[in-house]
């Protein structure tokens, strides 16, 4: 059965429900969970051209990045930690959330993947596009999809 759940989180309420859902079916598994932060890398727009400011500027980025996920995965962990379950977080920089997602559950040697999903329906997928349905059509690994 599965053993190792890999959770993308991102600090928004979907957050919370993959965080509760998660939770609640690795315990009723008796798994482990690989809580998981995707940040983004710093926009070219943001840079400068001057070396010494753009080295500034990645460094910026950067610090806030690790401190974001820091905050996301040490929430996460504790509410793991309440409820008995077994967790270890990690973050990664990437411009391509999909690809670090499916990247970092295999690395991680999960056979699991849960997701949140907005459900904003044929129009909102659209115009906004839907990494749940996009890693559902890539991942060699099950997408346990929460609404």
């Amino acid at each position: 059965m599965y053993q190792h759940l890999f959770v993308p989180v991102d600090g928004s309420d979907l957050s919370q429900r993959a965080i509760d859902g998660s939770i609640a079916l690795a315990k009723q598994l008796g798994a482990r969970i690989t809580g998981f932060v995707a940040e983004p890398e710093l926009a070219l727009s943001e840079t400068s051209h001057n070396p010494q400011i753009f080295a500034q500027h990645i460094q910026e980025h950067d610090a806030r990045n690790e401190a974001h996920a820091k905050s996301l995965l040490g929430q996460f962990e504790a509410r793991c930690a309440a409820a008995g379950v077994a967790f270890q977080g990690q973050h990664a920089t990437n411009s391509n959330v999909d690809d670090a997602i499916i990247d970092e559950a295999d690395k991680a040697g999960c056979d699991m993947i849960v997701m949140v999903t907005h459900g904003r329906g044929a129009v909102g997928e659209f115009l906004f596009g839907s990494h749940t349905k996009k890693i559902v059509a890539r991942s060699k690994l099950p997408v346990f999809v929460l609404h």
